[in-house]
């Protein structure tokens, strides 16, 4: 295998570029190998020439020409004999490193990987009984993108769902009344916004990743119920008012909690979109949907508000909501057929004598489904036992998730899941566990080498570490000489060079060394690097950011300036900035919704009942979202601060009709609460729940994690917002009765009269107007 990678071949016009063209050389201009190629080639020489005095120690073994190499990142799953001798190995790692040093290098290291790739999956296939993983730089940003490409279809089939069930929850039987357009001008208008919010993101020379994917999730939980709240604020407006006036009413009751849930989802994105944020991925996507929320809100109040105006023109005109065409009166459809009448069934107003009070919005299936049932049996007596139990085992469900959440440092968790991402970090934590990957330890500035204290330092910081050090091995090579560590510097730059270059087991280390020569030809070590292999426990990866974190606060607080590195340190910083950077953003977050909306709701009731809500809301995601096998990460994270904007959405419109309403009981308020809101809650969470649907069978864990996410907000907010409240309301503050309001003079009622004169010239009042 070693073999067919070296001779992979990168044809460029004019010359075919080799592993020995692009490789990182040693000072003797080869390329540089692990050094378990060595230890192998020795082995096969031993076995060659029938010798068996060679054995591979673990994690050191000694070579042939007296060099120490390290191999516990390079060989897994060991089995070994006494004195470290290894018995068994499960796995061998081999890493090749290709230079990066222009433009023309970086595009033929490219397509090398590419073909590397190839290699070994060619080569796999003609050597079975051998697993291969290739992984290379490129491969877990092409695993991650390929989310979006694996998630089209089922994207597609999620649109088709929620226009279907959108222009069905706008549907009446009334083909007057019924809505259906609304349904999906609704849907465009939020589809408008999102487009807008990508097109504003690639003209300004914004990237794309694969977390957008939840962007249009978290439109359709906004953007559908504000235009589903619209629809439900029309349909309690009179009939016989003008249109003007019965859309100044819809905007008036509906626009107001819609702004103010709009500015919560500015201010929330905001802060992720802010410096705060250190991962880019989590500010691009929180930027992307403040602006997409925002022209959702323009787009709401323009193109929908428009939309909502020109069908009322054709309820007013009694027009089909469908074909726009004037529907006949009830004695002419007489005369059509039976489907004739049944596609133009329609309530005309003269229908209806005087005294009778009816809406004609009843007959939609979901207002009569709450009004006529559901409104009585969540209020009843013996049901609401059965709902506070319930309530107990979610909370005691919740809390058991709660106890176990774990933070999420697995790259499968953000990529598709058949890559080779998958299967090499699989490989990876299964046998290479025990060693963390090689951290570079590199010194950048110019010190005093020579003197004995410096050296203690160097050392000291290197302690508690399974270490292959130039420094400490160089140390140990001058005892062995007999030389004083305390040389003079001139001395000890020569030696220290003359060593490197003489000395056979220094040959692997002459590039850790950069020398400097002064104008009096005086030698000087201006950058020196050390290598640190810590010794970690399987299956424990949050040691490796633990190390991190270590390595990082030494470099802060020791007398030698250094910086440690390692490539995995790259994934290493995500986990560490996945969790608690969102997490602040979403405290402060919290808590400015909380300053803000103390200000702006008619009464501290409503605040404090928004509160608890929301907070049993996200302790509930977060339980089950544990016990649903999702870990915390950038995903799960985002996700839940949605989460505290869409639990607003749907439970403030609810809480701030209750706490308001004056007079009757506490239930009344609650049934005129659900069916005020109820209606407008229900379409668009079921619009959001089949739009969710299809994201359960695209094959990438990030969008599994997005859908479980996202499923378990909108269920737990929908079990609170017709379940939960609705109980605890009747029974707890505040109280209704009590808080009847005195009539005063500043609040006098006029009484309009109309009179008609009797041929006896007796006056008689017909009709009563109060005002």
């Amino acid at each position: 295998l070693h073999s067919a990678v070296t001779r992979i071949q990168v044809q460029r016009p004019g010359f075919n570029y080799t592993f020995a063209h692009i490789c990182i050389l040693n000072n003797d201009k080869t390329c540089i190998v692990d050094d378990i190629v060595h230890v192998l080639e020795e082995l096969k020489a031993a076995r060659s020439s029938n010798r068996t005095n060679f054995a591979i120690t673990y994690p050191i073994t000694h070579l042939k020409d007296g060099r120490e190499v390290y191999n516990g990142h390079q060989l897994g799953g060991v089995t070994v004999h006494s004195k470290d001798r290894v018995k068994s190995a499960e796995a061998i790692q081999l890493t090749y490193y290709l230079q990066a040093i222009n433009s023309l290098n970086d595009m033929v290291a490219e397509k090398w990987e590419s073909i590397f790739c190839d290699t070994v999956e060619l080569f796999q296939k003609s050597n079975r009984k051998v697993k291969m993983y290739p992984f290379t730089s490129s491969s877990l940003k092409e695993d991650f993108q390929k989310t979006s490409r694996v998630s089209e279809r089922y994207l597609i089939t999620s649109l088709v769902l929620v226009v279907t069930l959108a222009i069905l929850c706008c549907s009446m039987q009334d083909c007057v009344r019924s809505k259906p357009w609304l349904g999906l001008l609704g849907l465009l208008t939020v589809t408008l916004a999102t487009l807008t919010a990508a097109g504003i993101i690639n003209l300004t020379g914004g990237k794309y990743n694969s977390t957008f994917l939840g962007i249009p999730f978290i439109m359709l939980g906004h953007g559908l119920y504000g235009t589903f709240e619209m629809l439900s604020s029309w349909r309690k407006t009179r009939e016989d008012q003008h249109v003007k006036e019965r859309t100044a009413a819809v905007f008036a009751d509906s626009m107001l909690s819609f702004s103010l849930t709009t500015a919560m989802y500015l201010v929330t994105f905001g802060i992720g979109a802010s410096p705060f944020t250190n991962i880019e991925a989590a500010r691009i996507f929180c930027c992307n949907s403040c602006i997409a929320i925002f022209f959702n809100y323009l787009y709401v109040l323009s193109f929908y508000g428009s939309s909502l105006v020109f069908t009322g023109y054709i309820e007013n005109n009694y027009q089909h909501s469908i074909f726009c065409r004037k529907v006949p009166k009830p004695e002419v459809l007489q005369e059509k057929p039976a489907w004739y009448r049944f596609l133009l069934t329609a309530k005309f107003s003269e229908d209806t004598a005087d005294s009778e009070e009816t809406n004609t919005y009843e007959s939609h299936l979901l207002v009569w489904f709450l009004k006529r049932y559901y409104c009585d049996w969540i209020t009843n007596t013996y049901v609401k036992p059965f709902v506070v139990l319930f309530y107990l085992v979610y909370i005691s469900f919740a809390l058991m998730g709660y106890l176990q959440v774990s933070e999420g440092s697995d790259l499968s968790n953000i990529v598709a899941t058949a890559t080779r991402t998958i299967e090499y970090t699989t490989a990876q934590q299964k046998y290479f566990s025990n060693y963390s990957p090689v951290i570079g330890f590199y010194i950048y500035e110019s010190i005093e080498y020579w003197n004995t204290s410096v050296q203690e330092d160097v050392l000291e910081y290197t302690k508690g570490f399974v270490r292959i050090s130039w420094f400490e091995s160089y140390l140990n090579y001058l005892r062995k000489l007999n030389i004083s560590t305390g040389l003079p510097k001139k001395n000890f730059t020569d030696m220290l060079r003359n060593s490197f270059l003489k000395a056979p087991q220094f040959a692997h280390f002459t590039e850790d060394i950069i020398f400097s020569k002064k104008y009096n030809n005086e030698v000087d070590v201006v950058a020196s690097r050390m290598f640190l292999v810590a010794k970690t426990m399987e299956t424990k990866r949050e040691e490796l950011y633990d190390l991190l974190e270590t390595l990082r606060k030494l470099s802060l607080t020791s007398k030698v300036k250094f910086i440690v590195f390692n490539p995995s340190f790259v994934y290493m910083d995500r986990y560490a900035s996945s969790v608690g950077a969102p997490l602040q953003n979403s405290c402060i977050s919290a808590l400015f919704l909380l300053f803000f909306s103390a200000f702006l709701v008619a009464d501290s009731l409503i605040n404090v009942w928004l509160t608890l809500t929301v907070a049993s809301v996200e302790f509930g995601v977060i339980g089950f979202m544990t016990l649903w096998k999702v870990e915390l990460d950038c995903i799960s994270v985002l996700c839940l601060i949605y989460g505290i904007n869409y639990t607003i959405d749907n439970c403030a419109p609810l809480l701030s009709t209750f706490v308001l309403g004056k007079e009757f009981t506490r239930t009344k308020w609650v049934k005129n609460a659900l069916e005020v809101h109820g209606v407008a809650i229900l379409q668009s969470y079921l619009c959001y729940i089949v739009g969710l649907i299809p994201l359960a069978a695209v094959p990438s864990n990030l969008t599994r994690t997005l859908f479980r996410c996202l499923f378990l907000i909108a269920l737990v907010t929908f079990f609170h917002c017709f379940a939960i409240l609705p109980v605890i309301l009747t029974f707890l503050p505040p109280s209704k009765k009590k808080r009847k309001e005195k009539k005063n003079p500043e609040n006098r009622e006029e009484i309009e009269c109309v009179e008609m004169v009797d041929m006896d010239s007796t006056r008689v009042v017909d009709q009563i107007t109060t005002v």
